[in-house]
């Protein structure tokens, strides 16, 4: 049986064993089992109003929870990972239940990746319901079609300690009601400046008359010590309300995705909402394809 320890902090030797969980688990699932934005912030410690759940048999670390209880509105927010070699041990369960515990007034949201079957039926077990579905799409970066920017648009790429307010409050208004993309601060845009991935020659601003109207932000997995092929990602891409049904969007993300494919990339990928069917559509149209899906369970 595992041992749990809360911790509303991380030293940094537990960082560095989380990290181990997370690695394994990537390994062997072939997808990271925490979302970008906790990888991002572990280094310091975790955010600020985050819970750790650490769980360990003997001195190993066997599993890891991290719950976050900031949303009033939606409810908490919690991801958990447990290292392959200690799945079907209760770990995950135990994991789960005490997130559950740690939570304000009892609700839930949990991220399963991959739509893994053995996370569903634990999920479906401790009372939690499919509410939101996460597609990965991917595509060739090879018979990439042409690129074209609607008239009066200019595009320039991305400039570092000028561009920042600009830029969040534009991603800010065009996923208002994104449930994680819609309220960043500027110290969002800062955290990923000094992560190895980020690249501003792969992050396009689109302008009309010198106001920002759109944008396509590239990224690109696994070039920095990965145990695998390196491949590019549609990040975020937004438009501005005014350039809807332009044409912008679609310019901007084969705009990037030809940027991607000049870097020697085989292929790219992206996420979207199920929900989300006009962007779905889209991607469709551009050649994507969906790969695996991302499920929110929540009680």
């Amino acid at each position: 049986m595992a041992s749990l320890t809360v911790r509303t902090r991380l030293s940094p030797d537990e960082v560095a064993e989380v990290k181990g969980v997370v690695h394994d688990v990537q390994h062997v699932d072939g997808v990271p089992p925490l979302s970008d934005h906790v990888l991002l912030h572990l280094p310091g410690g975790g955010d600020a109003d985050v819970r750790h759940v650490l769980a360990r048999v003997g001195d190993e670390l066997v599993g890891y929870g991290h719950l976050d209880v900031t949303d009033q509105v939606e409810g908490s927010s919690a991801e958990v990972a447990v290292r392959p070699s200690a799945r079907g041990q209760g770990v995950g369960e135990s994991l789960i239940r005490s997130l559950l515990d740690l939570t304000p007034d009892g609700r839930l949201r949990l991220w399963s990746r991959a739509e893994n079957p053995s996370a569903a039926r634990l999920a479906e077990r401790l009372g939690f319901k499919r509410t939101r579905v996460l597609h990965q799409m991917r595509r060739s970066l090879s018979d990439l079609p042409e690129v074209k920017i609607p008239a009066g648009v200019d595009v320039r790429t991305f400039v570092v300690g000028a561009d920042e307010e600009a830029w969040t409050a534009l991603n800010n208004e065009a996923f208002a009601s994104h449930p994680d993309q819609g309220h960043w601060s500027v110290d969002e845009v800062r955290i990923r400046e000094h992560e190895s991935w980020f690249d501003p020659a792969g992050f396009f601003l689109a302008e009309r008359s010198g106001k920002l109207v759109g944008f396509h932000w590239t990224k690109v997995h696994g070039a920095h010590g990965h145990d695998h092929d390196a491949i590019g990602e549609v990040y975020v891409v937004g438009v501005a309300a005014s350039e809807r049904g332009s044409g912008l969007g679609k310019a901007l993300t084969l705009l990037g995705m030809h940027h991607l494919a000049s870097l020697g990339l085989a292929e790219t990928l992206l996420y979207v909402d199920e929900s989300n069917t006009a962007a779905i559509g889209l991607y469709e149209k551009l050649g994507f394809t969906t790969r695996s899906k991302d499920v929110n369970w929540s009680r």
